[in-house]
């Protein structure tokens, strides 16, 4: 069983932030809800009531659509020269760092999010994931055309126009600047619906946003539900392009409303169910560790990281001070929450394993000797609960957890089944919580067919000293990345997303930019061509 913590109350920590932003952030302003209408946000360590939302509607995406179109028709942004939305962006990444304990600590109260990761970690590189981006503002380039007839050409690189951004409750900071930054640089204005969970940190956003000097109307936040916000910022005519990251029946949803109203494009990164393939040739204390980092770490609702810099990993050696994880890259990505290892090393992983989560400890995200806080709400722990019951009922073996936390609030302990089969529910459906799911396999071609068996294609892990396995099986795992001897090695620079139900499009790296840029030829002929 994983360790609880049971230490003093979170006051004792940190101060918890009073709340200062609970209204929609339309052209500029806070506003109420064109209905008056408000939603609870509940604080997944106690269950208890933050505070109450303003939950914006049809009506009031409408305003907001209204307020990112004139912006970009006839106001300053698009137009701004590149390099003064570069000087503009970094005055927003300098506020965000001025900012970052409390920002922090929002999404510790309102996500369960662990507050010094997010302080030392997630609020910092979602500052400089703006900088990033605020460094292409002013090197956006068309093309020169070397045309085949008696012709001049070139092609210029414009925004799309007006973007809708949907975003998840996992990752609020980094999801917010990985979608909201490429696109200020591009020149796009934009609405913003933060997940109903965890919106605290994005209205936050919203105000240092003005207080940066970006012009109203360029970013507006929408606080609601996916079936009523969400799905009027899809379907909008007004709306020139749409980027989501959640659920796969979401995307499907929004991909069908893009179609049937104004044929937006959309760029999707959806869910996954990644394998982590483990060699026997592998030191078998790397390989453990790797496998809980890819399926506990943030309750395996892990995204992605930005950076690794010397204070996070001083933090990660603090809880493992024994890790053999020193010298490699480990940064947060897609949940590995299947676990792949070679029958040479099966029986001496999984005892391993067993042996090490005893030490995970779980309890308030304040708490800085935490490793695990409680789920976003009380459906994602009911939801994660009844996967365990379904692991059970298959007749997959229980190495660790399988039950909630003796504790108020959304705690489940860190859950690992062994001897699992692939036609398990486990085994293919995204759980998006703390369990893992330990598998055994022969030949690395088996290997290879059993990870590919999947709908989905987001990440991959490989553990092995044999570069030429490394070298095939990367090459052969369809997925959007694949790591080998690592985890989590995310970077600002490095594209990001899915193949198959993964969704399509890319976050992070220039890659970004291309999905809120279009491209316009311009041809003139040259003089005494026979065009004139």
């Amino acid at each position: 069983m994983a360790a609880q913590s049971n230490g003093n109350p979170a006051e004792c920590f940190i101060k918890i932030p009073n709340i200062k932003f609970t209204k929609l952030f339309i052209n500029g302003q806070f506003v109420d809800s064109v209905s008056g209408k408000t939603f609870e946000t509940v604080d997944p360590r106690t269950e208890e009531v933050i505070t109450r939302i303003a939950e914006g509607g049809k009506e009031d995406v409408d305003l907001a659509v209204k307020a990112a179109r004139d912006a970009f028709d006839n106001g300053p942004w698009p137009r701004l020269p590149g390099c003064e939305r570069r000087r503009i962006m970094l005055k927003f990444a300098d506020l965000i760092e001025e900012n970052t304990e409390e920002l922090a600590a929002l999404d510790a109260i309102d996500g369960g999010k662990l507050f010094h990761f997010a302080k030392t970690r997630d609020i910092p590189s979602a500052a400089d994931t703006f900088r990033y981006y605020a460094g292409a503002a002013d090197k956006i380039h068309g093309e020169t055309l070397k045309m085949s007839r008696e012709l001049q050409a070139y092609t210029l690189r414009e925004p799309i126009g007006v973007v809708g951004h949907i975003t998840p409750w996992n990752f609020p900071a980094q999801m917010f600047s990985a979608k909201v930054g490429p696109s200020l640089a591009a020149g796009c204005t934009m609405v913003v619906k933060p997940a109903e969970q965890t919106c605290l940190s994005a209205l936050f956003y919203a105000h240092l946003s003005k207080l940066a000097g970006i012009p109203d109307g360029v970013i507006n936040v929408i606080t609601g539900y996916g079936h009523t916000a969400g799905a009027a910022i899809s379907s909008h005519m007004d709306i020139d392009k749409v980027s989501f990251t959640g659920s796969t029946a979401v995307g499907r949803l929004i991909m069908q409303a893009a179609a049937t109203s104004n044929l937006k494009p959309v760029s999707l990164e959806l869910g996954g169910k990644s394998p982590v393939l483990i060699f026997e040739d592998a030191d078998v204390d790397k390989a453990v560790d790797l496998a809980l980092l890819g399926t506990l770490f943030n309750k395996a609702s892990e995204f992605f990281s930005f950076g690794l810099n010397h204070v996070y990993k001083k933090y990660f050696l603090a809880f493992w001070p024994n890790s053999k994880l020193q010298n490699f890259d480990i940064l947060s990505g897609r949940t590995g929450s299947r676990v792949f290892v070679q029958e040479g090393i099966y029986e001496e992983f999984v005892k391993e394993l067993a042996e090490r989560v005893k030490s995970w400890v779980v309890g308030d995200p304040f708490d800085p000797d935490v490793r695990q806080g409680p789920q976003v709400d009380k459906k994602q722990y009911e939801r994660i609960l009844s996967y365990v019951e379904h692991g059970k009922r298959e007749g997959a073996t229980l190495l660790a957890g399988g039950k909630p936390c003796d504790r108020k609030g959304y705690y489940i302990e860190p859950t690992i089944f062994a001897d699992v089969r692939d036609d398990m529910i486990i085994a293919k459906e995204e759980i998006f919580g703390p369990v893992m799911s330990v598998f055994r396999f022969k030949t690395m071609d088996e290997a290879i067919k059993r990870a590919n068996a999947t709908e989905y294609g987001l990440a991959a892990g490989i553990v092995t000293n044999d570069l030429n396995i490394a070298n095939t099986v990367s090459r052969s795992i369809r997925a959007g990345i694949v790591w080998i001897n690592c985890y989590f090695a995310f970077d600002r620079d490095c594209p990001y997303g899915g193949y198959k139900l993964s969704g399509f499009g890319r976050d992070l790296g220039m890659d970004a930019l291309d999905k809120y840029l279009q491209v316009k030829a311009v041809a003139t002929p040259i003089y005494n061509s026979p065009w004139l």
